[in-house]
């Protein structure tokens, strides 16, 4: 795309210039004035606003694409004055559980075991820091696998022990990756133990660590309760971060005296009523609830789209086979923010209610910038997925600013806008309009519903873009993946989504022949879970929409007795609700018996038998589902045949095992419709 010059007053270099300057025509409906003053100090420092790759498994397609998209992609998230430049990057440590739209790999499967290589985390930042050094990083475990619990689903039995793996991986960050986390967090939206945090604190301060601040507890403010009656506890942590609070804080958490943030906010559908709800809260966490950051879940919609919450993030790009993506419009109401702050800003202190409705945040670095964004969301047009959203009124308005204190001699601000238009759907954003004249400190705008302004005295606002990525296409319908690959880039394969369990790379070095080079199922022990996970691991691959397919892998039990594996077809369900999975099941086991389940959990039998399978042993198996009829192959002959399904009528492929176990698969092959 080109970039266009504007003559006012001087030649202004800027991208995506507007019609305009801001309207001041007929009188509105209302009209007020809004003092903006630093002569009796300021508000308090701005910190940023961010997003979270995790919770889970959300950027799992995102690595898979290829060039230049993927590095498209990239710049748009983080790339300084570009697109939603944003100032925080929160991943998850990955804890081998479910953490609502896959599993993410532990650096620590077991308790003798490190790798600070697995998963795509560890990329995601690097390429973030490449584009944005002075990004902030913060880790935030969902799970954590089993050894730390030592058989019970909680992971402060043993703070000692916890804290061990948290600090590892803040360790690895930097050992192998060269990156310096800013922040910790406890254990996202689940009880919070304060004997735990203060071990945490202690620990990273013996090992030189008092840069990393702990946020806690990410889930609601009760943890201030604590923090007011314990200095000790009030002293270990940086950051009170709440997730979804409705742009409200409480009393006890203004108390503690520490940064309040929204830590998880947003988790809305990315169109233009996602955009809405993001304009808002943007503001008015801070103007409601004195919070200096918001953190939207999540970063970039790179997960299948039928997976729980599909597209609730910032910008899509579920497609690496196509390499089509999209910059949706909540990357451009952050841009309204982002491109005209930093870090380290601090608000003025002003009410930031708009009379007509709407809400408004001024900003300045101390050194004469002044940034104004103004919102003015209407209710039903930015309605966010949670909490519920109480009855409110937006008019058209006009609003005069008086700058006083050091902005009196502002004479120019510059403009950019955004309107959602819900009529039309021919919404204009993050557009630069003509520079604003301000005279003797004074201005005025007309503000119409459902608008975005951000007025500044910085020129650095840049909305130029790539050309149009590829078109969509859906998943291929014959696809193989042998697995055979040395040194992959990262430790999983593309474009399979684990939902339960973890499944690797593996080099077989005891096998001589054709499967070196597989895939392994590598989590033998219940993790800590987040949700309630499976008792069989799967990864699911392919297009949901398939009703017709034939899937093929040849599959090694590894585990005797009563180990077990599985390939499937039309699998309906996955994310937080894999449990409930559904779908035509095909089972071997080490015993030598076979099954046909609908049904994940292996309860709903449909067929079953001997097949004289056994484990440490290579089979192939084929699962062939035409209409309402299925039928399995084993090593290439018929096993068994003509059983009926009658639902799920479509859905993913898959495989798995029968319990956390160790198995392997290789030559998988799919051919759908």
């Amino acid at each position: 795309m080109g970039c266009a010059a504007v003559l006012w007053g001087a030649i202004l270099l800027a991208c995506s210039c507007g019609p305009g300057p801001p309207r001041v025509g007929a009188a509105p409906l209302l009209a007020a004035t809004y003092v903006l003053d630093d002569a009796n100090g300021l508000g308090r420092e701005f910190d940023g606003i961010g997003a979270v790759s995790g919770g889970g498994a959300t950027s799992r397609l995102l690595v898979n694409y290829p060039e230049p998209y993927r590095s498209e992609i990239l710049d748009y998230l983080f790339k300084p004055n570009f697109g939603a430049s944003l100032h925080i990057l929160k991943v998850e440590i990955g804890g081998d559980a479910q953490s609502t739209d896959g599993t993410e790999p532990s650096h620590m499967h077991y308790e003798n075991d490190e790798n600070y290589f697995r998963g795509y985390e560890w990329w995601l930042m690097k390429e973030a820091k490449k584009r944005n050094p002075k990004i902030k990083l913060i880790g935030l475990p969902w799970a954590f696998p089993g050894w730390i619990g030592k058989g019970e689903n909680w992971p402060y039995d043993y703070p000692d022990i916890t804290a061990y793996y948290i600090v590892s991986w803040i360790l690895g960050a930097k050992q192998y990756h060269d990156l310096d986390i800013d922040y910790i967090g406890i254990w996202n939206e689940r009880a919070f133990s304060s004997k735990y945090i203060k071990v945490l604190r202690h620990s990273l301060d013996r090992l030189g660590l008092w840069n990393v601040g702990i946020i806690a507890a990410d889930g609601d403010w009760s943890i201030s309760n604590e923090m007011i009656v314990d200095p000790y506890l009030n002293e270990a942590i940086e950051v009170v971060g709440a997730h979804y609070p409705g742009t409200k804080t409480v009393q006890n958490a203004i108390l503690t005296g520490k940064k309040l943030w929204s830590s998880e906010d947003y988790s809305t559908f990315n169109n233009d009523v996602g955009a809405g709800c993001w304009a808002r809260i943007l503001n008015q966490n801070y103007v409601n609830g004195n919070m200096t950051a918001t953190i939207a879940w999540n970063l970039v919609a790179s997960y299948y789209e039928e997976l729980p919450f599909g597209r609730c993030a910032l910008m899509t790009a579920q497609e690496p086979w196509s390499g089509h993506y999209k910059v949706e419009s909540p990357v451009w109401i952050t841009a309204h923010t982002t491109q005209f702050t930093q870090p380290g800003w601090s608000y003025l202190q002003v009410d930031g209610h708009l009379e007509g409705g709407g809400s408004f945040v001024a900003l300045t670095d101390g050194l004469g910038n002044l940034t104004i964004i103004i919102e003015t969301m209407s209710h039903n047009h930015s309605k966010c997925i949670r909490p519920p959203l109480p009855n409110f009124n937006v008019v058209p308005q006009r609003a005069t600013f008086y700058l006083r204190g050091s902005f009196y001699m502002v004479q120019t601000l510059q403009v950019w806008h955004s309107r959602l238009d819900f009529e039309s759907g021919n919404s204009s954003l993050f557009q630069q309009l003509h520079p604003l004249r301000v005279w003797r400190g004074r201005f005025s705008l007309d503000l119409d519903v459902d608008e975005v302004y951000t007025l500044t005295t910085l020129k650095t606002g840049w909305k130029c873009g790539y050309p149009e990525p590829p078109p969509p296409q859906p998943f291929p319908s014959i696809y193989s993946d042998d697995f055979n690959i040395r040194n992959p880039p990262f430790s999983e394969a593309p474009n399979f989504a684990d939902q339960t369990g973890v499944f690797e790379y593996f080099v077989n070095a005891s096998d001589p022949g054709d499967h070196v080079f597989t895939l392994r199922q590598v989590v033998v022990q219940r993790p800590i879970t987040w949700v309630s996970d499976a008792d069989q691991t799967i990864s699911v691959i392919g297009n949901f929409k398939w009703v017709n397919m034939t899937v093929t892998c040849d599959i090694y039990i590894e585990k005797p007795r009563d180990g077990g594996v599985f390939i499937a077809g039309r699998v309906d369900n996955g994310g937080i609700y894999v449990r409930d999975s559904k779908g035509v099941f095909f089972w071997v086991f080490a015993d030598g018996t076979y099954r046909v389940t609908s049904d994940l959990a292996g309860k709903e039998i449909l067929m079953k038998g001997l097949a004289g399978v056994r484990d440490n042993a290579w089979h192939t198996l084929t699962l062939n589902i035409q209409g309402n009829s299925a039928s399995g192959l084993l090593n290439g002959y018929p096993l068994w045949e003509n059983v009926t399904i009658s639902k799920p009528g479509n859905g993913w492929a898959a495989l798995g095992t029968r319990s956390f176990e160790f198995a392997q698969f290789d030559n998988f092959h799919i051919e759908a419709c």
